[in-house]
């Protein structure tokens, strides 16, 4: 294959500081670990306290006591912290640790205690922590405890001291069974001596940090690494391996091109020169490297010609680049020569924080496997990137899948969408952080899914710049206001929408977006999530919706409640209230009496219903116990006779009687008359008519029970199966219906003595028949304890006559006008007719 030779141009830089320490690496993993509330986080950093707080919160998660002048750890230090899960005490001057402090927190899985004065490595007792820095301390020696041995979670593990420049063979014994993910070793200063074994017994270490300066002593480099290649390290990282002072000569790392299990290899945060880079470039390319990374790199050009990429007789293994912050030290443009022969397996190049403002145009076609290209934090613009020398190329990225332009000074959104069409393949376009403008016609290329324009002032107008091809959009922090279907509707492809950090405050309840698999709205000013809000959305497995203003109240209960929290990534710490007042900044799992009752009406409408039915099951059983039927019925007689009297008060205002009541009974329930009926009622005060006392000899038995009749202000009937069997009973009761009829008022009370069926009644008692088919009667209660109602509403009902006064043209007109017929000759058509008026 034919071999091409490049010159990438680079514009000047000033130099980058050194990057930050491990602790900072480790608080955002720390904080997805540990802490499930804001709530729960006490940020103590800097209040110049000389102990630890014994008044913190029991249920703490994440406590940073940095910087402040805090000596010493005692045994009941963190006393009452069950659920501490991140300690992190960088900066305090600390010199001593109890070996039995921790035993208290039994959910401690992050500590960092970096940056004291602890002169040995601690004693711990930590079983179940994964992620320990211990670094920048003042310790002389690297040897671990015994104790260590049981710390069969850890996973990260920090160590370095300014002091300690000797590795003794024994010094890491501990964790030799410790399933160990990464190890940090060293504090940026040199070693005198290592003691070769001593990394070898870390067997089952994966990555591995070294912060330790070497310059002419890279013997003991060799030590190491050969140390390392007995291990299942597949990365290495080498941070500030060369002082600014050295002046590099030889060949430090060759022994990685005899290390087959490495894959990944990072130099960070160091000065060199363009002959070792050259060499060391040669070292990696003829090794199984397969990822390398240049960070904050600051060279001299000590090789005419500048940095030339040697020559191989094979391709290399390589296939990812990253170059990062590097610096020229010449004050001049940098000259690199490359033979991309050499890296035909490249698909991964990043080219950040270089100061390039011209990328030569002949780089299009120099890598042909190149899929990620990422020239992010540069100085490139529209005409840098495709600079009009470069416009008669014809083979631009041929294989090129996603471009990062991210973090440069692009602007015209047309322009580039016009350029897009000449890579082929290109599928993901980042513009984020640029100074992008909406100009004119844009015309995106359909082969393009993603496009990033985050961070860029582009407002709601954006979705009209849009293709309807795009799968993936990212518009976070472009000043989005509102969200509308009509907006949504022009993707009918997209699967992910990242809309974060804008001020759009609903989200719209006829979202439709039947392929969509992520939405962010996250940072926005939504108050509310609907359970109609997302019913369009069938497909979505990520909403991430933190940090907006929710409303806790029956508004949110649906997503506090029902909403499937394995949606939320970020859930619960970025979820809290804004309102109401009483709420404000508390985490939404916190919020109390959010019910389904209180808060969904259709329950309250069932719970009602229930107590009600329940009432009235309850009242019905006490009813049914109670004889509430029988008190009932006397209820609604003795109600009756008092509407009744009142109805016929103006027709009795003048009349005069003589008994209150005529009694008609058969002779056979004589007995229960004279010892109960009549006895009781004379005896409260009534005046009765009795045939048998009161019934004036030697005159017919008819004329006496009609002057009978006409005389009494009721007439009382005593029902039994032997009135019903009586001839002159018949007679009573007919001569007083038709009273009722003519006077017009109601005089008839009929007292049950015994249960009669009314089917076997004769034809002629309808208006018995009608009694007992309606239950306007009085029974006689067999139990005692009844027996005083019944008394009294018969009572009731026979004192309304006025003893003073006589209506008899009322009697005579019953007598004179209406003729006595017998019931039986009667038609039959007429029975049904008068029983109704009865």
């Amino acid at each position: 294959m034919r071999a091409h030779r490049v010159s990438v141009w680079f514009s000047l830089v000033a130099l980058v500081l050194l990057g930050s320490g491990f602790g900072s690496e480790l608080d955002p993993t720390g904080l997805k670990l540990c802490v499930t509330s804001n709530s729960r986080i006490q940020n103590l950093c800097g209040q110049n306290r000389s102990a630890v707080p014994s008044n913190l919160p029991g249920d703490t998660e994440y406590l940073d006591l940095s910087h402040n002048a805090i000596r010493e750890l005692t045994d009941d230090a963190f006393s009452g912290l069950h659920r501490l899960c991140f300690l992190k005490m960088s900066d305090c001057g600390l010199t001593g640790i109890s070996p039995h402090v921790f035993e208290k927190t039994p959910s401690l899985k992050v500590l960092n205690v970096s940056l004291n004065k602890l002169s040995v490595v601690p004693d711990l007792s930590l079983r179940n922590v994964q992620i320990l820095d211990l670094s920048y301390n003042v310790y002389k020696s690297y040897r671990l405890p015994n104790s260590y041995r049981n710390f069969k979670n850890l996973d990260v593990f920090a160590l370095g001291s300014a002091n300690a420049t000797s590795v003794r063979f024994d010094d890491f014994d501990a964790l030799q069974n410790v399933t160990l993910r990464h190890l940090v070793l060293g504090a940026g200063t040199k070693w005198l001596t290592y003691e070769s074994g001593a990394l070898a017994k870390l067997q089952l270490l994966q990555k591995f940090s070294l912060k330790v300066t070497f310059c002419g002593n890279f013997e003991l480099l060799d030590s190491i690494l050969e140390d390392l290649n007995r291990t299942r390290a597949t990365a290495l990282r080498f941070v500030a391996v060369f002082p600014d002072t050295c002046n590099v000569s030889g060949n430090p790392f060759e022994k990685i091109q005899k290390m087959p299990q490495i894959r990944n290899l990072s130099v960070e945060d160091t000065r060199t020169n363009t002959s070792f880079l050259e060499q060391f470039i040669k070292d990696v390319l003829e090794s199984m490297v397969q990822e390398l990374s240049l960070l904050n790199i600051a060279y001299d050009e000590d090789t005419p010609g500048g940095f030339r990429l040697p020559n191989l007789t094979h391709t290399a293994q390589i296939q990812s680049i990253t170059i990062s912050k590097i610096t020229h030290m010449q004050y001049e443009y940098p000259k690199f020569e490359i033979n991309f022969d050499l890296i035909l397996k490249l698909t991964y190049l990043k080219f950040s924080g270089t100061g390039m403002n011209i990328l030569p145009c002949n780089i299009f076609s120099a890598i042909p496997n190149l899929e990620t290209l990422d020239v992010s934090d540069n100085l490139l613009d529209d005409k840098g990137f495709w600079w009009p020398s470069c416009l008669q190329e014809k083979v631009v990225f041929p294989k090129l899948k996603q471009l990062s332009l991210s973090k440069n000074r692009f602007y015209s959104l047309s322009f580039i969408a016009e350029k897009t069409h000449h890579i082929k393949h290109l599928e993901s376009l980042d513009l984020s952080f640029n100074s992008i403008v909406l100009d004119g016609v844009v015309d995106w290329p359909f082969w393009l899914k993603e496009l990033n324009l985050a961070s860029n002032n582009l407002g709601d107008s954006v979705f009209n710049f849009l293709s309807p091809h795009f799968e993936r959009i990212d518009l976070s922090k472009t000043g989005l206001t509102v969200l509308t279907q009509k907006d949504v509707s022009k993707f009918p492809n997209m699967t992910h929408l990242i809309l974060s950090s804008n001020s759009i405050q609903s989200i719209p309840a006829n979202l439709r977006a039947p392929s969509l698999l992520s939405l962010y709205v996250d940072q926005n000013a939504i108050t509310s999530v609907f359970e109609e809000d997302l019913a369009g959305l069938p497909q979505l497995q990520t909403l991430r919706a933190g940090n907006n203003p929710f409303v806790c109240s029956c508004d949110s209960f649906w997503f506090i409640t029902s909403l499937n929290k394995s949606l939320l990534p970020d859930w619960p710490l970025q979820y809290t209230c804004s309102t109401p007042p009483s709420h404000s900044g508390k985490p939404l799992t916190s919020v109390q009496g959010l019910t389904a009752l209180n808060c969904q009406t259709w329950r309250q409408g069932l719970l009602g219903l229930a107590v009600i039915f329940s009432i009235v099951v309850i009242i019905g059983f006490l009813f049914h116990r109670l004889d509430g039927v029988w008190y009932g019925k006397m209820l609604w007689v003795w109600i009756q006779s008092k509407r009744r009297d009142h109805r016929r008060s103006e027709n009795l205002r003048s009349a005069l009687f003589s008994y209150h009541a005529f009694v008609s009974y058969s002779h056979r329930d004589a007995e229960w008359v004279e010892s109960q009926l009549v006895e009781r009622l004379e005896g409260a005060g009534l005046t009765l008519c009795v045939h048998e006392r009161d019934f004036v000899p030697g005159e017919w038995v008819l004329d006496n029970i009609v002057k009978c009749v006409e005389s009494s202000y009721k007439t009382l009937f005593v029902l039994s199966k032997h009135f019903v069997q009586s001839q002159w009973c018949n007679y009573e009761l007919f001569f007083t219906q038709h009273r009722s009829i003519a006077a017009q008022h109601d005089s008839m009370v009929f007292v049950l003595l015994e249960p009669i069926a009314v089917d076997s009644l004769p034809k002629r008692y309808r208006r018995l028949r009608s009694v007992l088919r309606h239950r306007t009667y009085l029974a006689w209660p067999g139990e005692g304890h009844r027996r005083q109602v019944f008394w009294a509403s018969l009572k009731s009902m026979l004192r309304g006559g006025n003893a003073f006064m006589v209506l008899k043209d009322v009697a005579l007109s019953i007598t004179e006008t209406t003729p006595l017929i017998n019931a039986e000759e009667e038609p039959e058509e007429h029975e049904d007719s008068e029983s109704d008026a009865f």
